[in-house]
């Protein structure tokens, strides 16, 4: 089998670029007065322009994740890697990706806007991943096989074989999404440094609790992270982003303990739900919510909305009929969540 090359894989173009030179990249060192990038002078707390490499807080994650920083690649949440891997690798009108559904809704939207086929390969009944079909779908035009795991919105991992055999067989760029990696016992696939055609997306909006930052990470090889720094924007993340997200990551038993407690939280639901009349299938779930079928899921969706509780109505996805997703929240919120459906289910004999 002839092995990856990512030279062959990128858009032609993409191998030559040049990369906007900011005024921050052309300048190391310390300095006392800075007059090349056309800034307000007065002094204030974001008037300069932000580390384009974001070198502390890429410093600090990559002892977090035990990922050297040149495999680190730090973006506008990890949407904005997703579309810069699409547009890296796959020429509009003729290329493809490959997504499993039920599944990430940005990487069809992503590939919709660049014009890309998004060939789905459907997860099994019971949201196992087909790993023979989807080695079966893959084309001469086929860039980038995107899976998410623990999926979203069905909650669960794929087995790690199954995950190294699509890696292995492919031959392709394989993208694992991990955004819910630290609510899973499943052990990340970052430590894969062997394959040159795996990038693993992370981010800093779920378990360390920044979603407001909009911070995702991709790791792979030098040279594919080398590629994303390339073509990203040169200030793709702001400075108040950079600072709070260093402060957060400084307090990790904070982080920790709110990430346990949700898991604690996760199985409580799990049993309290299971308990309710109408509630046909709680789904095991790796991540900090829950895929709950229901008897009709419209009826509930629009219960716990009146009554001032915002879930998610998954039933138009494949085979996800009668599901919502629920996200794990405080011990408080959980309790209201609880006591609202049980009032619901009174109501529904």
């Amino acid at each position: 089998m002839k092995p990856f090359n990512l030279n062959e894989e990128l858009r032609s173009h993409i191998k030559n670029i040049k990369p906007y030179s900011s005024a921050r990249h052309e300048f190391t060192g310390t300095a006392a007065i800075f007059l090349d990038a056309n800034e307000n002078p007065y002094a204030g707390q974001f008037n300069r322009y932000p580390d384009p490499d974001q070198a502390e807080l890429k410093s600090i994650i990559s002892e977090i994740k035990e990922i050297p920083v040149e495999n680190i690649f730090l973006g506008n949440g990890s949407d904005e890697a997703i579309d810069l891997l699409v547009r890296a690798f796959c020429e509009p009108g003729k290329d493809q990706i490959i997504t499993t559904p039920p599944t990430y809704g940005m990487y069809k939207v992503v590939a919709s806007i660049n014009n890309i086929f998004n060939r789905e390969v459907y997860l099994k009944p019971d949201f196992s991943l087909p790993v023979n079909e989807i080695l079966d779908s893959i084309t001469p035009q086929t860039k980038i096989i995107f899976i998410c795991s623990p999926n979203n919105p069905t909650g669960n991992s794929f087995p790690t074989e199954d995950l190294i055999k699509i890696i292995r067989k492919s031959v392709k760029l394989v993208v694992v999404d991990e955004a819910y990696i630290d609510f899973s016992s499943q052990k990340s696939l970052t430590g894969l440094r062997d394959f040159p055609n795996l990038v693993v997306l992370q981010t800093l909006s779920k378990a360390y609790g920044m979603a407001g930052l909009r911070i995702g990470l991709a790791t792979g090889s030098k040279d594919i992270i080398k590629i994303l720094n390339t073509i990203k924007p040169p200030y793709n993340i702001s400075s108040a982003s950079i600072s709070a997200a260093i402060e957060t990551l400084k307090n990790p038993n904070k982080i920790n303990s709110h990430r346990e407690e949700i898991i604690r939280e996760r199985e409580k639901l799990v049993s309290e739900l299971t308990s309710l009349k109408f509630v046909k299938e709680v789904f095991p779930g790796d991540a900090n919510f829950l895929l709950v079928r229901v008897d009709d899921a419209r009826d509930c969706y629009l219960y716990l909305k009146n009554n001032g509780i915002i879930v998610r109505d998954r039933s138009a996805e494949a085979n996800c009929s009668g599901c919502l997703r629920i996200s794990v929240g405080t011990p408080d919120e959980n309790q209201a969540l609880v006591e609202t459906l049980k009032k619901f289910n009174s109501h529904n004999p």
